[in-house]
């Protein structure tokens, strides 16, 4: 049994998410409050953040790298699934190179300030960082997704895919982060075309369903949000 401990609008959780669907793979999804740092979840990941994968009768396999790592070598290669990373080698290290541009740069310059500033610090006791969000942090996140979604764009110009003809984990990531951001209406969909057309076919997948029932109590999704047509 698969079991996935995540948060609905963390980033790395979402992009598991539909890894997973893609895969045709349904893992029991337990929500976990990571900023909570409870000791049952530390023990399976010691740094504390989510997402992390359990599959029984292995050990913990912690962060989105490593679990999209995970499910290439046991599930994706099987025959009746489609393969996230590509077989040749020079495609595997550009798909590869792309899901850590999302995961870790996209995350560090924009979805993570959003998710942390809009959504975590409304959780998080104040003693220990909550309350209101850091107007300088989000008008840098914003500033900064300009320049994401026309490299997305200028790759999307010129490949079918953000990694070359055919999805892989690339597209997944970019789309996942971009998710997040689009929740909160933080995403300029006018800055590229090609980038909006690419997301939309993207979010028109099956996988992203459930992402795009994902609601924040007290807090609405932007118009944008769940609008395959938008």
């Amino acid at each position: 049994m698969l079991t996935l401990f995540h948060h609905p609008f963390c980033p790395h959780s979402r992009f598991l998410r539909l890894a997973f669907d893609e895969l045709s793979l349904a893992p029991h999804l337990v929500e976990e409050r990571a900023w909570e740092r409870r000791t049952e979840f530390l023990k399976l990941n010691p740094a504390g953040t989510t997402p992390v994968l359990v599959e029984e009768g292995l050990p913990p396999v912690p962060g989105a790298a490593i679990i999209a790592e995970y499910l290439d070598e046991t599930y994706g290669s099987k025959p009746q699934r489609q393969r996230l990373l590509p077989a040749d080698p020079g495609a595997r290290i550009e798909a590869r190179r792309l899901m850590s541009w999302f995961n870790d740069k996209f995350f560090a310059e924009v979805s993570g300030p959003i998710v942390m500033e809009r959504v975590y610090k409304r959780y998080i006791p104040l003693t220990q960082g909550g309350g209101s969000p850091d107007t300088e942090a989000l008008r840098a996140a914003r500033n900064n997704i300009k320049y994401h979604l026309a490299y997305i764009g200028w790759l999307i110009r010129s490949r079918d895919w953000l990694a070359g003809p055919s999805l892989t984990y690339a597209d997944l990531a970019a789309a996942a982060h971009l998710s997040a951001a689009d929740y909160m209406g933080d995403v300029p969909w006018d800055e590229d075309e090609t980038a909006k057309t690419w997301y939309a076919r993207v979010k028109s997948r099956p996988s992203f369903r459930t992402l795009l029932n994902d609601t924040l109590p007290g807090l609405a999704p932007s118009p944008s949000y769940a609008n395959l047509d938008f």
